[in-house]
């Protein structure tokens, strides 16, 4: 099914600088004010900022969807965090709650967390983000469209500004994006300054208490394919910003001791917020489109295999594209607010590589897919194929958990991620949420379903195994009642050894699919593709 796309369905209302309004979904239009009202504050006593237990449950559950959902995880620079003080990581946001999750999966600290408004007020989701003391936000273009009153929107972005720079002065994480809004450009949007003043509030409150001031920390967020089951993710946490005593006057000091919300001086807002637009922009793609950032992508593998050294992971993909921009783009260095979209590239070496990467794309490839000297499309790995053998015949012996467990969870996830009227940068996070509930909702019912077919099949087990499972404890109703229980309880490891299973099934399954597409690609479209890498060679060898 084609995936709604909310730039289609913009209905025309601008704000005061005359850009267009994001559009909202229904879930964001349907504002909740006396349950928005009525969030519990974190409390900053214990090690985390909501329940300890609910708080320490989800994140054990977010890490083990994320080693299902992601090919590969890598995070680099948590070094640099200091752990002394707190600290606001900001990024650029286009994969909805999977880039805050990231973030906080990735960080050594436990974090406060503040969320659009619709995130606490949901009837299963809004339980858990209330545990773990999440604290919505009113965005411009709900108050604007008419979600709420101004009152209303600045009491409550008040409160719950106050509440995120309190727990960020005594030493929690926290995670703001500057954009406000999550979206599917290449390039970073105008910056919104709630992080800006939610950082210099944390500042105040931590010089009034005597604790070291917090760290503004640019980050950037690399998804492969953000919509794509078992993509790679780079979590690359930048070097820190560190607040300035100069940036937090006394009078700020003053106003917030009391714990109510008080507004930095628009100086020093926008003082921090062009350094962390100048440190952060650098650390997304800031390509003029996602076709100019793929060519880059591919020249990257095509330069470093002429040079014996192709990229040999999703993070060193990225570095090299990163270098290839900083490169053949001189007109990065424009940090100016309004200059949000780069010019476009005009090299022609860049040109040429955007031409064979959309080839490579359009055929459902990229540059992974080329040889050693990229004079023709890689033959498979053989060698994969024993593992490989092995892990389809152990997923086919499990197919009934699977059947009965966990693909209830992949429709569900992907009806909801095709469905939702907030784009394509939802998508996976509709289908994490269908994974995470999923597994608290279905494996209870699953697994009585099992249990049952098991104990109605009892004698057929017993006859081929000679083994009746019900009287492993003994004959009595007690130890067979304990029988069926752990029977039950066992299931729930089960389930998990078989989504991750079926996880690396899935990638055998797409390697298969990608050595077919290179079976089907046409001779002529082949011969244009490496016609096109040949002159991008010589070009590069021309350039030494």
């Amino acid at each position: 099914m084609k995936h709604p796309d909310p730039e289609e369905l913009n209905d025309g209302v601008l704000d005061h600088r005359g850009e267009e309004l994001p559009y909202l979904s229904k879930s964001a239009k349907n504002m909740k004010m006396d349950m928005l009202l009525n969030t519990p504050l974190p409390s900053y006593e214990g090690k985390t900022p909501g329940s300890y237990f609910w708080t320490r449950l989800i994140y054990w559950i977010c890490h083990r969807i994320s080693k299902v959902q992601y090919r590969s995880i890598e995070s680099s620079g948590t070094e640099r965090i200091p752990r002394d003080r707190g600290s606001l990581c900001c990024a650029w946001h286009t994969n909805g709650i999977l880039d805050a999750l990231q973030i906080a999966l990735n960080h050594p600290e436990y974090f406060v967390i503040g969320a659009r408004h619709d995130l606490v007020t949901r009837p299963i989701l809004g339980w858990w983000t209330r545990k773990m003391a999440v604290q919505p936000v009113v965005r411009k273009a709900e108050l604007l469209r008419g979600g709420c009153t101004e009152e209303e929107a600045n009491f409550l972005n008040g409160r719950s500004l106050m509440a995120l720079a309190s727990g960020i002065s005594h030493g929690y994480g926290c995670v703001l994006f500057p954009e406000g809004t999550s979206h599917n450009n290449s390039y970073m949007i105008r910056f919104r300054t709630g992080p800006m003043r939610t950082v210099l509030a944390a500042s105040a409150l931590a010089k009034s208490t005597g604790k070291e001031l917090p760290v503004l920390i640019p980050m950037g967020l690399h998804f492969r394919t953000r919509e794509y089951f078992r993509t790679d993710v780079w979590v690359e946490y930048g070097e820190p910003i560190q607040i300035e005593d100069g940036d937090v006057p006394q009078n700020l000091v003053d106003a917030v001791s009391t714990g109510s919300w008080s507004e930095p001086p628009a100086e020093s807002v926008f003082k921090l917020r062009d350094k962390l637009r100048e440190d952060l922009v650098p650390l997304s793609p800031n390509t003029h489109s996602w076709d100019e950032y793929r060519g880059l992508l591919l020249l990257g593998h095509v330069k470093g295999r002429m040079e014996h050294n192709p990229p040999k992971s999703w993070r060193a993909e990225v570095e090299q594209a990163r270098s290839l921009r900083n490169k053949y783009n001189s007109g990065l260095k424009s940090m100016n607010v309004d200059d949000l979209q780069p010019n476009k590239i005009t090299e022609t070496l860049v040109a040429k590589s955007e031409q064979a990467a959309r080839i490579l794309h359009e055929n459902g490839m990229d540059g992974r897919d080329l040889n050693f000297d990229s004079t023709s499309l890689a033959k498979p790995e053989v060698s994969k194929l024993p593992l490989a053998t092995i892990r389809i015949g152990l997923f086919i012996a499990l197919l009934p958990v699977f059947l009965i467990s966990l693909l209830p969870q992949i429709i569900l996830g992907r009806i909801l991620g095709d469905s939702t009227d907030e784009g394509i940068d939802a998508r996976t996070s509709y289908q994490f949420l269908a994974a995470m509930f999923g597994s608290i909702l279905i494996w209870p019912i699953s697994s009585t379903i099992i249990v049952a077919l098991l104990y109605w099949q009892a004698g057929t087990i017993e006859h081929a195994i000679h083994i009746n499972w019900i009287e492993a404890f003994g004959m009595s109703q007690f130890s067979m009642g304990l029988s069926i229980f752990m029977l039950w309880l066992a299931m729930f490891p089960v389930s998990l050894f078989t989504g991750q299973l079926f996880s690396l099934v899935w990638d055998d399954y797409v390697d298969l699919r990608g050595y077919l597409r290179k079976l089907k690609m046409s001779t002529q479209t082949r011969n244009e593709l490496f016609q096109i890498i040949t002159e991008m060679k010589q070009e590069l060898l021309n350039a030494k």
